[in-house]
C-alpha cells in the first residue's frame, strides 16, 4: 500500500513538473509555455520553474507575435488580416490569463493587449473575406457557390451581420447545395402496401438524419419538391420492391431411435449394472422463407444518365423446431428435452416477414446512397 501511494505522489511530482511549460519553451512554443507557467502559478504561486519559464518566454512570445504580424502584412497573402486577426488574439488571450492570475501579473505588471487595433483587423479580415466570396459567388457553380459560403461565413464569424453577409450566405448555399427527389414505389397489393412503406420512411429518416437541412445535401420526397417548387433537381434517385414473395411454408419431420446407456452401482457390492432406456423422437421443423429484390436508380436529372442501376437482394428465414416422444426420457440428451418443450406457433405475420426480409436491403442500400452522396456533404 505504501509503495503504490509513493509510487502516484512521483507520477503527480513528474506531471506537475512538466506543466510548467519548460520543455514547451525549450522547443520554441512559447504561447504554451506561457498559458502553462500561469495556470501553474494559480494553483502554485511559489513555483519557481514557473516563475522562471513566465519571466524568460512571455516577452519571447510578444517578439515572436510581433514579427508574425510583420510578415502577415506585408506579404501579398490573400488572407493575410485573418491571420493578424488570429495573432492578436493569442496575444490578448495570454494578457487575459496573466491579468487574472495575480501571481503571473506580479511578474508582468502591464501585459500587452490589442484593442483599436483589433478592432481594425477585424474589419479588414472581414471584408477581405467577403470580397473572396463575392468572387466566387460571380462564377455561378454548386463548387465555386460552396467556397463563397465558407468565405461568407467567416467574414460573419469575425463580425456578425458584415454588411449584407446573411443574404449572400443564403444565395450561396442555395447555389451550393444538392437537390435530390427520392421517389418509392409503393408496393400495389393492400397486403404489403404498409410495409413497403414504411420501409421507404426508414430510408428518408436515414438520409434527413445523415444530411440535415444545414448541409449541402437536401433530400425531398416528390410531394416535397412540388410545395418548394423545385422543377429541376440535381438527382432522382427511385426505389421499387420487385419479384419478391413472404410466407413459403416448409415442414420437415425427422424420426429416430434413440438410445442411452447408464451405468447403475449395486448398493453395498461393487458390481456394476447396465440399463438401456430408448425412446422413439419425432422431430418437427417448420420454416418461413421470404425475400425479394429492390430496384435501386440514381439519375442526373441535367443530363438524363443512369449513374446507379443496382439490384439488391434480401431475405428471411423463420424457423420453429419442435418434438414429441415416447419412451424413456432420460434416453434423451439436454438439446433434445428443451426441443420437446417447445409448442407449435402460430406464422409470425406476413407484413412483419416483408419487413424482416427488407432489412439486409435497408442496410446495403443506406451504405451505397451514403457512398454516393456523401461526397456533396
Amino acid at each position: 500500500m505504501y509503495k503504490n501511494y509513493f509510487s502516484l505522489i512521483v507520477i503527480a511530482t513528474l506531471v506537475l513538473s512538466c506543466a510548467t511549460g519548460k520543455k514547451a519553451l525549450q522547443k520554441g512554443d512559447y504561447f504554451s509555455a506561457v498559458t502553462k507557467a500561469v495556470e501553474r502559478l494559480k494553483s502554485d504561486p511559489d513555483n519557481k520553474k514557473a516563475v522562471q519559464v513566465l519571466s524568460e518566454g512571455y516577452p519571447l512570445a510578444i517578439k515572436w507575435s510581433q514579427e508574425e504580424l510583420d510578415l502577415a502584412l506585408t506579404s501579398n497573402g490573400l488572407f493575410k488580416w485573418g491571420v493578424a486577426v488570429e495573432m492578436m488574439q493569442q496575444v490578448n488571450h495570454l494578457s487575459d490569463l496573466i491579468r487574472t492570475t495575480p501571481a503571473a501579473r506580479k511578474i508582468i505588471p502591464n501585459p500587452k493587449s490589442y484593442s483599436s487595433e483589433l478592432n481594425m483587423a477585424l474589419e479588414k479580415a472581414a471584408e477581405e473575406r467577403y470580397n473572396a466570396g463575392l468572387v466566387e459567388l460571380d462564377q455561378n457553380t454548386r463548387e465555386t457557390a460552396r467556397f463563397a459560403f465558407d468565405h461568407f461565413f467567416i467574414a460573419n464569424e469575425l463580425i456578425p451581420g458584415f454588411k449584407d453577409v446573411i443574404q449572400k450566405m443564403e444565395i450561396s448555399k442555395e447555389i451550393a447545395t444538392l437537390k435530390v427527389i427520392v421517389e418509392a414505389v409503393t408496393v400495389n397489393t393492400r397486403k404489403y402496401k404498409l410495409s413497403s412503406e414504411f420501409f421507404y420512411n426508414q430510408v428518408f429518416e436515414f438520409l434527413n438524419n445523415r444530411y440535415p437541412k444545414e448541409g449541402f445535401v437536401n433530400f425531398l420526397s416528390p410531394q416535397q419538391a412540388e410545395t418548394n417548387k423545385i422543377e429541376r433537381p440535381d438527382y432522382i434517385v427511385r426505389m421499387e420492391f420487385f419479384d419478391f414473395s413472404v410466407g413459403n411454408l416448409t415442414r420437415n419431420e425427422k424420426e429416430e431411435e434413440v438410445k442411452k446407456t447408464v451405468e447403475i452401482n449395486i448398493q453395498d457390492t461393487t458390481k456394476v449394472e447396465y440399463k438401456i432406456y430408448s425412446a422413439k423422437l419425432k422431430t418437427y421443423t417448420d420454416k418461413v422463407v421470404s425475400g425479394g429484390q429492390l430496384n435501386f436508380k440514381i439519375v442526373d436529372s441535367n443530363s438524363n444518365d443512369l449513374l446507379r442501376d443496382n439490384l439488391i437482394p434480401g431475405s428471411f428465414t423463420w424457423v420453429n423446431d419442435y418434438a414429441i416422444f415416447a419412451g424413456d426420457i432420460e434416453a434423451l440428451n439436454e438439446k433434445q428435452v428443451q426441443i420437446t418443450k417447445r409448442k407449435v406457433v402460430p406464422l409470425p405475420p406476413e407484413q412483419d416477414l416483408f419487413i424482416e426480409f427488407t432489412k439486409p436491403i435497408y442496410n446495403q442500400l443506406t451504405g451505397e446512397l451514403n457512398s454516393f452522396f456523401r461526397r456533396y456533404r
